[in-house]
C-alpha cells in the first residue's frame, strides 16, 4: 500500500527551490497524486503505455479528504477500494483517456493512455510500412530492460500533439530519421522519461532560464536508425528510455549560454549536466537515477546532455 506521505515527496519535487521562479513557472500540478505502473505523478497531464487488454491498477495518493473519481472514454473501469481502481484497456490499439477528479474539483488530472500495437505485427523489420529494424536477440548481461519491446505507440496527425506531461508532447519523442509528414509513425516512450524531463525543466526555470519545454534533440531511435548513425548496440534510445536535450529559450536550435561566459560550448552542457546530477541526488528524486552524459557542439548540433531512466547510475563525457 502506498503511504500518504508519498504525496508530500511528489509535490515537493514539483515545488521548485524556495523563492526562485516559483511565481513564473507553472508546474501544472494538482493537489493529489496518482500511482500507476510503478510511477507516481501529480501533473495535470500524464501518459501511460499499455498493451491491448492489459489491466492496470490506479490509486489516488494523498491530497485532501473526500471522494476521488475516475472516468474513462474507453476500456473497462472498476473501483476496487476507496481510492483504487482497475482499468482494463481496450482490445485494439488506440488513444484512450481517463479523467481523475479529487474532492476539491479545482483541477482534474488527465491520463493519456496509449494502447500500443503489438511488436508481433513487425514483419521483416517493418511495421505498417514504417522501418523499425531488429532488436538485439539477447538482452545485455541478461538485464530484462534490454528485452525486445512488447509494443509500439502508433503516432498519427491526430494524436501527435498529445501531452505526455504538461510541457512535453508525443511528437517530441519521435525518431529523427523520418522527418516527413507521412503517418503513421511508431515510437516507444517509458512513462518515467517525461516525468524526469519535467523535473529538469522545473530546475532550469528555477535557475532563471524561462522556457516552456526542453529541446529534445533525440529521443526514441529505431534499431535501424541507431545502427545507421553508429551508436552502441544497446543504446537506451531504442527502448524509449533516453533523451538528448538542451536549453533553447528562443527556439533557435542552439544551446543557451547557461554559464554566462559569453560562449556556447561544452561548458554549457557541463553546467546542465551538473545541475541534473544535483537534482537526481535529492532524496525525493532518486527514482530518476540513470545515465547522464554531456557532449560538445559540432557542425551538426549544439552542446547537449544525454539523460535516461535505466534505473542504474552511469556517467560519461562525450
Amino acid at each position: 500500500m502506498i503511504r500518504i506521505s508519498l504525496l508530500a515527496a511528489v509535490i515537493a519535487s514539483l515545488a521548485g527551490a524556495p523563492g526562485r521562479a516559483a511565481d513564473r513557472f507553472d508546474t501544472k500540478a494538482v493537489d493529489f497524486a496518482l500511482a500507476f505502473k510503478g510511477e507516481t505523478s501529480a501533473y495535470r497531464d500524464v501518459a501511460m503505455f499499455v498493451m491491448p487488454g492489459e489491466s492496470v491498477t490506479l490509486e489516488a495518493v494523498g491530497g485532501p479528504a473526500g471522494d476521488y473519481t475516475i472516468t474513462t472514454d474507453q476500456g473497462v473501469l472498476v473501483q476496487t477500494a476507496a481510492r483504487k481502481w482497475k482499468w482494463d484497456a481496450p482490445g485494439t490499439p488506440r488513444l484512450s483517456t481517463l479523467r481523475v477528479d479529487g474532492p476539491a474539483k479545482k483541477d482534474a488530472m488527465t491520463v493519456h493512455a496509449f494502447v500500443m500495437v503489438p511488436a508481433s505485427n513487425v514483419r521483416n523489420g517493418l511495421l505498417n510500412g514504417y522501418r523499425i529494424g531488429e532488436y538485439p536477440a539477447k538482452p545485455l548481461k541478461g538485464n530484462p530492460i534490454y528485452l525486445p519491446p512488447a509494443g509500439f505507440v502508433e503516432v498519427t496527425k491526430e494524436n501527435r500533439d498529445t501531452k505526455l506531461s504538461p510541457h512535453f508532447t508525443l511528437k517530441q519523442f519521435l525518431c529523427k530519421e523520418d522527418t516527413s509528414d507521412k503517418y503513421p509513425k511508431y515510437v516507444i516512450v517509458k512513462e518515467r522519461l517525461p516525468l524526469k524531463l519535467e523535473a529538469i525543466l522545473e530546475r532550469v526555470n528555477a535557475l532563471g532560464f524561462h522556457v516552456d519545454t526542453l529541446h529534445v534533440m533525440s529521443a526514441y531511435r529505431t534499431p535501424y536508425y541507431n545502427h545507421a548513425i553508429g551508436d552502441v548496440l544497446y543504446s537506451q534510445h531504442q527502448w524509449g528510455s533516453a533523451a538528448d536535450i538542451y536549453v533553447d529559450p528562443t527556439d533557435s536550435s542552439r544551446m543557451e549560454d547557461l554559464n554566462g561566459d559569453g560562449k556556447i560550448d561544452a561548458d554549457d552542457s557541463r553546467y546542465l549536466y551538473d545541475e541534473i546530477e544535483r537534482l537526481t541526488s535529492e532524496p525525493n528524486l532518486r527514482k530518476f537515477e540513470g545515465g547522464l552524459g554531456f557532449y560538445p557542439g559540432t557542425s551538426a548540433h549544439p552542446p547537449f546532455v544525454h539523460v535516461d531512466v535505466r534505473g542504474a547510475k552511469a556517467r560519461w563525457k562525450g
